[in-house]
């Protein structure tokens, strides 16, 4: 078996937004007050919001419809949906149907691990912005994809717009060489 190449860089998921149907009507109202970890004001907002563990939160609407925020992969996201359905059986809602789940945009950071000049970059990297007076960091829209990158003088990179991670490590991975060839 070959031996993976060690990239030069690390990319860490930090966020995932995912959102799901759970195939059911929710009683918000219900949800609201028998569960403690919730939070509900539809005059403010139609949605429950649904504290999860570490950190994960669940928009939950009545239609069955949820959105999840705060998980650090695909497969945490698929816990999450578990997790709420285990807080409905509580209100005696249990749920078999299996949830549709879709990744709307991963959110990922890390180095690359090398210095940039970013006032250089912004005339040499196509659809780019950087304006430092109201940002530090690069805006970077990838051509002909739903990715933006921020970039940082330090070699610090944000990416966002990823609907999962090989899109993330393929879109560093091509960032890193262009990056690597405008730097010349």
């Amino acid at each position: 078996m070959a031996k993976k190449k060690k990239l030069p860089y690390e990319i860490v998921v930090q966020n995932v937004v995912a959102s799901a149907s759970l195939h059911h009507e929710i009683p918000l109202e219900k949800m609201a007050l028998t569960l403690e970890n919730t939070e509900y004001n539809p005059e403010q907002f139609p949605g429950l919001v649904l504290r999860l563990a570490k950190g994960k939160t669940a928009l939950i609407f009545s239609s069955g419809k949820i959105v999840c925020t705060g998980a650090k992969s695909e497969a945490e996201v698929k816990k999450s949906v578990s997790m709420i359905k285990k807080e409905l059986r509580k209100i005696d809602i249990d749920i078999r149907k299996r949830s549709d789940i879709t990744i709307q945009n991963m959110v990922a950071s890390g180095n690359i691990g090398m210095k940039l000049n970013l006032n250089k970059l912004v005339f040499k990297l196509e659809n780019s912005e950087y304006e430092p007076e109201q940002f530090p960091g690069l805006v970077y829209k990838v051509p002909h994809s739903h990715i933006t990158f921020l970039l940082f003088g330090t070699g610090k990179i944000v990416c966002t717009g990823a609907k999962n991670e090989k899109e993330i490590n393929d879109a560093v991975k091509k960032l890193v060489s262009t990056l690597k060839k405008l730097n010349k």
